[in-house]
């Protein structure tokens, strides 16, 4: 997860995002924080569905393309992230 917290940690909190759920919930439009915030707030089986739709998109070391979509596990450093940043 040290290699992944890397490249979210450099994401700026008011960047613009919306969190998306594969079950088909309606996303939450909203900051890379409000996202985060929402994402502690999940129960373990909407984390699991859960994603963030970036508006600007991050490197990802091993790839050639920048990508636009963050993962469960990206999403939760984010909020380990806010936790430490927060306390």
């Amino acid at each position: 997860m040290e290699k992944k917290s890397a490249y979210v940690d450099a994401i700026p909190w008011d960047q613009p995002a919306t969190m998306i759920d594969l079950d088909g919930k309606p996303p939450l439009i909203g900051t890379i924080r409000d996202c985060a915030v929402h994402f502690g707030l999940f129960k373990p089986e909407a984390r699991a569905n859960a994603r963030i739709l970036l508006t600007k998109p991050i490197h990802r070391e091993g790839r050639q393309t920048r990508t636009w979509l963050l993962e469960p596990q990206e999403i939760s450093a984010l909020a380990e992230r806010l936790r430490r940043e927060t306390n």
